[in-house]
């Protein structure tokens, strides 16, 4: 992993926490216990405080940043699906963001949400909690039945799971 003090703005990376050797980690920025920061993901917190909860996982090649007056807060147990591109937002505890959804500044996303693989989530939008959020611009399609939010927390479990793996075996061969 690349770690970066910006000015006097120093990561604060739990011990717990996996974060893969090919993530850049910049700035002001907090990762929590047991999260996990995969392969390629960029977390660039120059302007504003980027945190990421408790066994939250952030997928390869995600993209984190902030605008000043904007920090970014992954809730716990939050999924950060691959390619997707998080701004200045906030997501909720137990969260799924889809594969390259983006989310841009001001926008909330509630608790146990669902947003859809390549959902465009405008400035300042706020969903409520069980939400399935699709389309670009994104909008509520319907309530997640518990089932749903239930086998999407069971994915966030599987990451903490592999992400201690990942700390603890991942041997680099060349």
């Amino acid at each position: 992993m690349t770690i970066y003090q910006l000015s006097d703005s120093i990561p604060q990376i739990d011990d717990s926490a996996f974060v893969a050797d090919s993530a850049n980690v910049i700035g002001k920025v907090h990762i929590a216990a047991h999260a996990s920061v995969w392969f390629e993901v960029t977390i660039r917190g120059d302007n504003e405080l980027i945190s990421v909860g408790e066994n939250s996982n952030v997928q390869e090649n995600v993209v984190l940043h902030t605008d000043i007056g904007y920090p970014l807060t992954i809730g716990r147990n939050v999924t950060v699906g691959h390619q997707a591109m998080l701004h200045g937002c906030t997501i909720q505890d137990g969260a799924l963001i889809g594969i390259q959804a983006v989310i841009l500044n001001g926008a909330v996303i509630g608790k146990n949400c669902l947003v859809g693989a390549g959902a465009l989530v405008t400035e300042g939008k706020h969903f409520p909690d069980n939400s399935l959020i699709i389309g670009s611009p994104a909008k509520v399609a319907r309530t997640l039945t518990e089932e749903e939010i239930n086998n999407f927390h069971k994915n966030t479990d599987n990451y903490v799971t592999r992400a201690q793996l990942f700390k603890t075996k991942l041997i680099r061969l060349k």
